[in-house]
């Protein structure tokens, strides 16, 4: 079964108040699962790699074949993809972490880089979360 994910991390004065937002969908577009939270205080990237993170934890649960990953951060996605290199010493651990778990899904994982008004209902998500200061549970 093919899944269409689509992650986002908002940041409030980059760092300031952060949150994530994640929409899985099944192949027919209906969605399976929908997660949002703050995560504290934090930098957009370390928001949008906390995103992919928490996305792929909970996918280990769920029969795929195929998973595709829809974000809005260029940055993210071209160093997931091996594009860009990984400078920032705060993202290196969360880069390594996330291929790590991509590594160890069953389905075969790519991620692509959208326009962010193709990723609206994530970014709302994002936002609620920090609105809310809903806690973000891994």
């Amino acid at each position: 079964m093919t899944f269409h994910a689509f992650t986002d991390g908002a940041s409030r004065g980059n760092p300031g108040a952060a949150g994530v937002g994640i929409i899985v969908n099944d192949a027919e577009g209906h969605a399976v699962l929908t997660l949002y939270g703050a995560i504290g205080v934090a930098t957009n990237n370390v928001a949008e790699y906390t995103a992919l993170i928490t996305l792929l934890e909970r996918m280990k649960g769920l029969p795929c074949t195929t998973l595709v990953v829809h974000t809005d951060s260029e940055l993210m996605a071209r160093q997931m993809s091996g594009r860009y290199r990984v400078k920032d010493r705060g993202l290196k651990p969360l880069h390594a972490r996330a291929l790590q778990l991509m590594r160890a899904l069953p389905c075969e994982c790519r991620i692509e880089h959208i326009p962010r008004e193709e990723n609206r209902e994530a970014d709302r998500l994002a936002n609620r979360g920090i609105d809310e200061q809903v806690p973000l549970s891994a």
